[in-house]
């Protein structure tokens, strides 16, 4: 059995706008990667880039919009395997939780909470 990883934060933006954040590539570029192209389809491809020159692949998984976004990615030289990052939004009293899960937790890179928390905050709406 494939261990995951799996982190929570809450936003005081409402669930559209981390929406947004976590799926547009104009937005993902301002906090995530240098340089983002993104399908947000299921069976859609992505690219993330970052100025240090890595780059990992992504294709898309599952969409539910404003509730659940799922793909997998790899680093795109690899040979490690896949790891399935799914994200689900949720109300919550303070504005909208965000859940992590990283499947397998080898590697996962994501970004922790924090980090997360403090990049989004950066670039919120």
């Amino acid at each position: 059995m494939e261990e995951s990883v799996r982190r929570e934060v809450v936003f005081r933006e409402p669930r559209e706008d981390v929406w947004r954040a976590l799926t547009d590539p104009e937005r993902l570029a301002e906090w995530f990667a240098n340089e983002v192209e993104l399908d947000p389809r299921p069976g859609g491809a992505g690219r993330f880039r970052w100025d240090d020159g890595s780059e990992r692949r992504a294709t898309v998984e599952e969409v539910e919009r404003d509730r659940r976004f799922a793909f997998r990615w790899r680093d795109a030289e690899a040979i490690e395997p896949e790891t399935l990052v799914e994200l689900t939004l949720e109300d919550d009293a303070d504005g909208t939780r965000l859940v992590v899960v990283e499947t397998p937790a080898a590697g996962a890179e994501w970004a922790p909470a924090l980090s997360l928390r403090a990049a989004f905050a950066a670039v919120a709406v």
